[in-house]
């Protein structure tokens, strides 16, 4: 069996976030740079469990994006993976990352391809869906627990009041959240064999990206808070109504 399982790098949620060019583009210089944590801590290591009950499991690695995702892939070799992947393109365009990865899952013969359910930074929750599409495969979303058996998968997601349980015959694409694994921390031994795995760079398919960001902005600073002394209900009714306005 081969698993595929896709990597992007986010910014660590403690980085101070700030634009440029006139709110066109991110200032990276001073970020911290993450594995996205839906990516690492639940489908990479989910994927990195399931090798470790059958070792005949080829796990990859793959990503969309410059050589600075190097330092991130190495730490996702070194919790697990085989080899990687890297696509050399810059595009935060949902379109062209899942073109870019089917293209290479095409060629691959993957059985399971795993993602996160999003990326902290943008959020879109896109890219599982059009990657199905692309290879023609079953999707299934937001799972809290995969489990494969020979030429099928058995899943559990969240639904709305609730849960299910599909099962599906591989390959399939299936995008992880919350439950379907438990965090890992690389040890020594796997980061130093993570110096000497095989890093694939490769270049992107010509395709064209179908969104662009206009321009990006800050949230509205918040407000102070004001205290109202327990016993004044009558000031505390005003600011609701004069200034908070929702009474």
């Amino acid at each position: 069996m081969k698993i595929l399982v896709c990597i992007s790098k986010t910014p660590d949620t403690t980085s101070k976030i700030s634009f440029k060019e006139n709110n066109t583009k991110f200032e990276e210089s001073g970020v911290q740079w993450i594995i996205n944590p839906y990516d690492e801590w639940y489908a990479l290591v989910r994927a990195i469990e399931l090798k470790e009950k059958d070792a005949s499991i080829q796990l990859h690695l793959i990503s969309v994006g410059g050589a600075d995702y190097d330092p991130v892939i190495r730490k996702a070799l070194a919790l697990g993976g085989d080899e990687a992947i890297r696509i050399n393109a810059t595009n935060n365009d949902s379109y062209f990352i899942a073109v870019q990865i089917a293209e290479v899952a095409k060629q691959g013969g993957y059985d399971l391809i795993l993602t996160g359910k999003e990326t902290i930074d943008y959020n879109s929750s896109s890219v599982g869906g059009m990657l199905a599409e692309l290879l023609d495969v079953p999707y299934i979303s937001l799972a809290t627990k995969v489990e494969v058996n020979n030429s099928a998968a058995t899943v559990n997601r969240e639904i709305e009041g609730g849960e299910e349980t599909d099962e599906v015959s591989l390959p399939v694409v299936i995008s992880c959240q919350k439950g379907v694994a438990e965090q890992r921390i690389p040890n020594m031994r796997g980061i130093m064999a993570a110096r000497t795995k095989p890093l694939k760079v490769i270049e992107p398919a010509a395709v064209e990206a179908l969104t662009n960001v206009v321009s990006y902005e800050l949230p509205a600073p918040k407000a102070g808070v004001k205290l109202v002394a327990a016993d004044n209900v009558q000031e505390l009714v005003r600011l609701l109504h004069e200034e908070a306005k929702v009474i």
